[in-house]
């Protein structure tokens, strides 16, 4: 896997710290460096990507190489830090792996990474393949401390998810470690400090671009009048598109600082120019540009001239029908057709999920009455499809805690909710409570806690009391934190009791200023089940209640009446509750 193959690229690199938050297509780099780990390395989950790229600043201050990981979105969080760190620099080698997601197959945005490098005048680098991803981290390293600069380092989901054989170097770089120097000039970010730091940065841009022109993976190859400029996975997509045609090809695996030099060469005697690039027309600005700045009469098209999707993934198949375009080659399906469009299949909640039972109890709670409710980034968001339809609003890790505050001054007279997860609780939303709290503001905060980050692959988090190191460590409550920070109603109850969940939420919208409630049951991916439930097609009257209200992909409608199927059903109980004619029974799973 292309994020094994970074892990191992790293350990190889001779990484000494590692630090990160959970977030697909990203997670398993730092997986895999925990599971290899023999001790020497220094591995953590972080409560949030600024966390973790504060702790790789402080290792990376003290000489070690370090790896800090996350995916896009998790860069806006940490890009506070990271923009001082572009400018106070380090010692040790340090790469920030970076996910990008197109599609977006598991995020809120596209966004495209290249750009941060530009913002905040890093060097990034873009792996095309596993195999390459391997070998580039290494570089990255060399890069980062030669320069004293952090690096970014820019996968996406097919290079992260992707398969490869790769010949694995068991040798570690065997690194000097000098420790922690003092050096307030160095290490203490003052204005004047920043704008001298800010001169040296512009200084060295044009010499990285030098440097990149003649690096091993940027290449120019082919001839003829039309050239192809690509980077990244699109790389590998448009040579088994082009098979065995011919054709002048510029590969970027360093989009930032921009090779001139070598795209110059590529440029030297076209009259056109495709560019095909995931996310963001990156190299296609680029060329426009230099065509610009030299005077070149070549025409370049791309995303920006509709010649290329505009947003999505690439595909071979996708490329192979813009270079039929672009250079009138017939594009062929080679060994693999196209296969048929997959069925449309919504995301759902697990069957037996704890958060379905959360969602319904408060919806039957507010029964009648205006409630808003507010959500966040986890599996919980699935509570927005029918028929609980429990999610009002989604922005972003940590959102719902602000974004109830802001609709509650909108609206002083609708009950608002805020919908929390016990990860991203710790991630990004104990801020938000305390704003509320010494803001006066009436919200009702449901902590959906299963006692892992499910969404991801279960990782670790403060309140599970694991670290990645193997320890175990005390767990930090959230009852605790929330009544240390002055909220003044909390309450902590088994969503898989639908009576005591009902009226734990009623009691709460009714107290005023700041109240939670906590609704605690284990995620099923990571419990035992304890036995399921079934029927009985006797006493069942055909009235759909379980299904209509509950959605849950074990209840299924077999000749007019409710069934459950047993392969699904993990014992959560609530659709028993909910049975107005007791026809559903079984053991119910309280572990």
């Amino acid at each position: 896997m292309g994020n094994e193959a970074i892990g191992l690229g790293a350990i190889r690199a001779g990484v000494s710290v590692v630090s990160g938050y959970p977030g697909t297509p990203s997670t398993e780099i730092l997986e895999t460096i925990a599971k290899q780990n023999t001790g020497e390395i220094y591995v953590e989950w972080s409560v949030n990507e600024k966390a973790a790229l504060e702790v790789g600043a402080g290792a990376a201050y003290a000489g070690r190489r370090v790896l800090v990981t996350m995916k896009q979105v998790g860069l806006n969080v940490a890009s506070d830090p990271l923009m001082s760190l572009a400018y106070v620099g380090i010692k040790g080698g340090m790469v920030i792996a970076v996910a990008d997601d197109p599609g977006p197959i598991s995020s809120q945005t596209e966004q495209d990474t290249r750009h941060f490098a530009r913002f905040c005048k890093l060097p990034v680098f873009d792996p095309s393949s596993p195999e390459e991803a391997y070998r580039m981290i290494g570089d990255a390293f060399e890069l980062s401390e030669k320069y004293g600069t952090p690096v970014l380092f820019r996968p996406t989901t097919r290079v992260c998810h992707g398969c490869a054989s790769v010949e694995v170097d068991d040798t570690h770089a065997e690194l000097p470690q000098e420790g922690f120097v003092k050096d307030t000039a160095r290490w203490v970010i003052f204005p004047r400090s920043s704008y001298l730091n800010h001169i040296k940065l512009e200084e060295r841009v044009p010499v990285l671009g030098e440097e990149f022109s003649s690096y091993p993976y940027n290449s120019v190859t082919g001839s003829g009048r039309k050239g192809i400029a690509t980077g990244g996975i699109s790389y590998e997509y448009t040579k088994e598109a082009l098979g065995d045609n011919d054709a002048k090809l510029l590969r970027v695996a360093t989009p930032y600082p921009f090779p001139e030099r070598l795209a110059l060469e590529f440029l030297d005697g076209l009259d056109e120019v495709l560019v095909i690039e995931e996310l963001d027309p990156v190299i296609e600005r680029e060329l426009v540009y230099l065509c610009g700045k030299h005077h070149l009469g070549v025409t370049v098209r791309g995303k920006l001239t509709g010649d290329i999707q505009p947003a999505g993934e690439n595909s071979v198949e996708s490329i192979g029908k813009a270079l039929d375009r672009f250079l009138g080659i017939p594009f062929v399906q080679r060994d693999h057709p196209e296969p048929p469009p997959l069925p449309v299949r919504p995301p759902v909640l697990c069957a037996g999920c704890p958060h379905r039972a959360s969602f319904y109890a408060v919806k039957q709670a507010m029964k009648g009455k205006k409630a808003v409710f507010s959500g966040d980034i986890g599996c919980y968001t699935l509570g927005n499809a029918a028929p609980l339809d429990m999610v009002d609003t989604c922005l972003c890790m940590g959102a719902d805690v602000t974004i109830a505050q802001g609709l509650h001054r909108a609206e002083p007279d609708a009950v608002n909710f805020a919908f929390i997860g016990d990860s991203t609780f710790f991630a990004s939303g104990m801020t938000g409570v305390v704003n509320a709290v010494y803001n006066q503001t009436d919200i009702v905060l449901i902590v959906l806690d299963n006692s892992t980050t499910a969404m991801t692959g279960h990782q670790p988090h403060p309140g599970t009391g694991r670290t990645m190191m193997g320890n175990v460590v005390d767990k930090v409550s959230i009852p605790k934190v929330l009544e240390a920070v002055g909220v003044s109603s909390v309450e902590t109850v088994n969503p898989l009791d639908l009576k005591a969940a009902i009226e734990a939420v009623q009691r709460a919208a009714q107290a005023g200023g700041v109240s939670a409630v906590i609704f605690k049951s284990p995620c099923i991916a990571v419990t035992k089940p304890a036995g399921g439930y079934t029927v009985d097609k006797d006493r069942c009257i055909g009235c759909k209640k379980c299904i209509r209200e509950l959605g849950c992909p074990a209840l299924v409608l077999e000749g007019g009446k409710a069934a459950i199927e047993p392969s699904l059903c993990y014992g959560c109980s609530i659709c028993a509750q909910v049975c107005p004619c007791g026809a559903i029974g079984g053991v119910r799973n309280d572990n």
